[in-house]
C-alpha cells in the first residue's frame, strides 16, 4: 500500500474547509438573515440557529475565521494521514 503525504492531505483538507467557510459567507451575504437562518436550520437537521447567527461580522473576523479553519483542517488532515501511515506494514 502507498503512504499518504502528510502535507498534501493536510493542505487539501484545510483548503476544503476554507472553501466551505467561504460558502457560508456567500450564503449569509446573499440570503440575508432570514434566508441564512432557513438554510442553516435545514442543513443542521432542524436545529434553530436564529439566536446564534450574527450578520454583522467584521471583515477582519471573517478573514481570521478562514485562517483558523484552514489551520484546523490542516491539522486534522495531517493526523488522519499519520494514523493511516502508522497502520501500513512495511
Amino acid at each position: 500500500m502507498n503512504r499518504i503525504n502528510l502535507k498534501k492531505i493536510g493542505f487539501a483538507i484545510g483548503l476544503t474547509g476554507s472553501l466551505v467557510y467561504l460558502g457560508c459567507i456567500i450564503v449569509m451575504m446573499t440570503a440575508g438573515q432570514e434566508g441564512s437562518v432557513k438554510f442553516f436550520n435545514s442543513l443542521l437537521h432542524g436545529l434553530d440557529t436564529t439566536s446564534i447567527i450574527r450578520m454583522n461580522v467584521p471583515l477582519w473576523e471573517a478573514g481570521l475565521g478562514i485562517i483558523q479553519t484552514f489551520i484546523l483542517g490542516w491539522l486534522v488532515g495531517v493526523c488522519i494521514a499519520a494514523f493511516y501511515n502508522a497502520q501500513i506494514k512495511n
